[in-house]
């Protein structure tokens, strides 16, 4: 256990490569298949034009680009060696096979890159696909990122996700044993979930056979429908203490091994419409270690206990 009492990225990223690696986050200017009009149009309740993107594809940088501009202030910040690619925006695996490889190619062809994270959806892979990124772990660490936000249907159709629980269920199985590491994103906070059907998610994933987990918690940002439900008084953004309590709740019944890349979303200042602590992240992340502290507890230490309950 690390002395964050939860199993962070970093950690996880010295012990494999016995230095500083940081991910490098990538715009390649791809869509969704809930905004084409493919499956819908819009997009998720909470995601804008811009999604959640570097805006980098807009300024007309390339992927080398990219690259190259991040590599040199993260070597300055971090005192970084080596980096992982992060296909961010949007999903990273909806275009044509020959242009999905061109691009990952860009990427692992820069100087200093030593892994390969891809951000997608569910329904947005196949076996195909899957060999291609399965080809790139030969020489590389890969991950996969599948956007699943909550194990419930109902919630999933309310915030126009446009797959189901079964969807994900079905990409994991699929990208299961091929050397691909899985990280999932879960959101915190979804309308009309309670603090029940969060913890639902979390035990659902903790009986998988998945690496990492990020945890975003819900902010509402200008020109998304959920600013409208906010505005409507139809939606509450979980309080600070109320998220960090839930966040806690989750660690203690995930693996002690799931890596945890992520603890809270980055909303930008001017899109920000609620809530204000989301713009407090370092103060937020000193009262998750103080409230971990506080409540003697960490990562896994409610995990053996949960499976035996539910197996009852």
């Amino acid at each position: 256990m690390c002395k964050k009492r939860y199993y962070d990225l970093n950690t996880f990223l010295r012990k494999t490569f016995s230095c500083r690696v940081q991910k490098i986050a990538l715009d390649a200017g791809l869509s969704c298949p809930n905004r084409d009009g493919t499956k819908g149009y819009g997009g998720c309740i909470y995601c804008n034009a811009y999604g959640s993107g570097t805006g980098a594809y807009r300024k007309g940088l390339s992927i080398s680009e990219q690259i190259t501009q991040a590599e040199i202030f993260l070597r300055k910040k971090y005192k970084a060696k080596k980096f992982i690619t992060y296909f961010q925006s949007f999903c990273n695996t909806y275009a044509p096979y020959e242009a999905l490889k061109s691009l990952y190619d860009e990427a692992l062809s820069c100087e200093g890159i030593v892994g390969l994270s891809i951000g997608t959806r569910p329904d947005c892979i196949d076996e195909r696909i899957l060999d291609l990124i399965q080809s790139y772990a030969k020489e590389y660490q890969v991950w996969i990122e599948y956007g699943l936000q909550s194990i419930h249907n109902r919630t999933l159709k309310l915030i126009n996700r446009g797959h189901s629980y079964e969807d994900f269920l079905k990409a994991v199985e699929m990208t299961a044993n091929r050397n691909i590491l899985i990280c999932v994103h879960i959101i915190l906070g979804l309308p009309e979930e309670t603090k029940e059907d969060m913890l639902e998610t979390v035990k659902a994933l903790s009986k998988l056979a998945i690496d990492g987990i990020k945890f975003h918690h819900l902010y509402v940002v200008k020109g998304t429908k959920l600013a409208k439900m906010y505005e409507n008084g139809k939606y509450r953004p979980l309080e600070q203490e109320e998220f960090v309590d839930i966040l806690i709740d989750s660690l203690e019944l995930l693996p002690p091994n799931a890596v945890i890349q992520r603890l809270m979303g980055d909303p930008r200042a001017d899109e920000l419409l609620s809530p204000a602590w989301s713009l407090r992240k370092r103060e937020t992340l000193n009262l998750i270690q103080e409230t971990l502290i506080k409540r003697d507890t960490w990562q896994g230490k409610n995990y053996k206990s949960h499976l035996k309950v539910d197996k009852s």
